[in-house]
């Protein structure tokens, strides 16, 4: 059985919600994880709490190339290694294609793609370097959505964000096998989940009269999923230690579903 312990991750928007929730699976399977988030100091303290097992806080701006490089040189500095990189960090946008603001647009595009472009370019190296090192090399994980894969009523943006995940992940997973670099690329693509992401546009979507609580909300959702209900965070983590752990040593490229069967009618 493979030993994990030795191993480092780096989770984007670990903080919360999916992100929290594959950093809590991959500490659980003896990983070191780096959660890092944008969030103030005293923010992290507080979310940091309950969290076992061999955890660190670093903060991040995903779309500041310099903070980047930072995050990335002082875990070399302090490991020596990066085995898994989870970009997780991402925000939504809904309305009306013809009602979006430029600025929402480009906020969106910032955040959900250029923010996966730059850690995957920072981060290359170390991971390359310690792919060498392990049977499978090593991994990084791009959180897509099923929005990335089926288009969906005033979410262009969204789904603009999340599609261009997944073929960055395609793209840049068979970049790296090609060239013989020891690193696999995946997406990973959860369908509605419970976050406090899902609860913030459940709430916006009260506040403009789409209906009468969140509540209602969910339950059309949970309603509309083959599976008939919506996910917990553990579902879509489990998804993703198995993408960072030798097990899928032969998938770079790939697409991860974890959606209760949405996609599939």
């Amino acid at each position: 059985m493979t030993d994990y312990g030795e191993r480092i991750a780096l989770v984007t928007g670990g903080l919360r919600g999916i992100g929290r929730g594959i950093a809590e699976r991959l500490l659980a399977e003896g990983m070191q994880v780096y959660l890092v988030d944008i969030e103030s100091d005293e923010t992290a303290a507080d979310l940091m709490q309950g969290v076992e097992g061999k955890a660190s806080y670093l903060k991040l701006n995903v779309i500041e190339e310099t903070q980047w490089q930072s995050v990335i040189g002082e875990i070399k500095s302090a490991k020596g290694r990066l085995d898994c990189l989870v970009n997780n960090a991402g925000v939504d946008c809904v309305g009306p294609v013809e009602e979006l603001t430029y600025e929402s647009w480009r906020r969106i595009m910032s955040i959900n793609v250029d923010g996966v472009f730059l850690g995957i370019k920072t981060s290359a190296p170390l991971l390359a370097e310690t792919g060498q090192t392990t049977p499978a090399g090593s991994s990084i994980i791009n959180i897509s959505s099923v929005m990335g894969k089926v288009g969906y009523i005033d979410t262009s943006a969204y789904n603009t964000s999340k599609g261009a995940v997944t073929l960055m992940s395609k793209a840049v997973g068979v970049e790296f096998a090609t060239k013989r670099t020891p690193i696999r690329v995946n997406s990973l693509h959860p369908g509605f989940v419970q976050t406090p992401l899902l609860d913030t546009g459940m709430n916006r979507m009260v506040a403009e009269g789409l209906a009468e609580k969140p509540e209602d909300l969910k339950g059309m959702i949970a309603q509309a999923t083959p599976m008939g209900r919506i996910a917990d965070t553990s579902e879509i983590a489990s998804g993703a230690w198995f993408l960072t752990s030798d097990d899928s040593g032969y998938m770079t490229g790939a697409e991860l579903v974890i959606d209760g069967g949405w996609t599939a009618q």
